[in-house]
């Protein structure tokens, strides 16, 4: 039977449109999720969205369960210090995680085995039990540093995946770019999707 949960976290890079649309995307596709969300990335998701988080998880849990009109029994939000959620243990843990948006810092963290809050201790769990981590990292440019930190972790399995979207199937709007990334997202989640047109098939008549 497939396992049908899955750890997401929000950081301070920018792109809380990404995390929080795939949020959607998964809850939809009926999957569990568990929602971690640094300090950084509730002010992020208030300037770029306009959508606070109140900063306790039961709270800010409500508050996206209003905007987003989901399923509440299928959302878990996790408060930083949690060491007593799920996504703590290997015993527990789903087998798959996404970072989305990653910033530069949680990448250095992640690379380093830092396991300071739940968030990067969840990305350890993951990788130690040989589960599908992603990091969609948004920072340009990358500097040396962050370039062997990919690189390190990319050589562990970890699946380094820059939110850069694509142009070809020509967007109209920003959700459409937004779409287009976590389209691709879902993509290597094996999670079925039709956010955007695959390339090669529609244009074939």
């Amino acid at each position: 039977m497939q396992d049908k949960r899955i750890t997401l976290a929000w950081t301070g890079a920018s792109g809380a449109p990404y995390g929080l649309r795939l949020l959607e995307c998964l809850l939809a596709a009926d999957y569990q999720v568990y929602l971690l969300i640094s300090s950084a990335a509730r002010v992020v998701l208030a300037t770029e969205h306009g959508l606070k988080l109140p900063s306790g998880p039961d709270a800010a849990k409500q508050a996206l369960v209003e905007h987003l009109n989901c399923d509440a029994s299928k959302l878990v939000v996790c408060g930083k210090e949690d060491w007593f959620s799920p996504v703590a243990s290997g015993s527990a843990a789903p087998k798959k995680m996404v970072v989305c948006p990653c910033s530069a810092g949680t990448l250095a963290s992640v690379a380093h085995g830092m396991s300071d809050n739940l968030l990067e201790r969840a990305a350890d769990v993951v990788m130690k039990e040989r589960g599908q981590l992603l990091l969609v990292v948004r920072e340009t440019p990358f500097s040396t540093l962050h370039l062997e930190n990919m690189l390190k972790l990319s050589k562990m399995g970890v699946t380094i995946m820059p939110a850069a979207p694509g142009f070809y199937h020509q967007p109209e709007s920003i959700e459409d770019l937004v779409d287009f990334m976590v389209a691709r997202i879902l993509d290597h989640l094996g999670v079925e999707q039709g956010l955007v047109p695959r390339w090669g098939y529609d244009q074939r008549h």
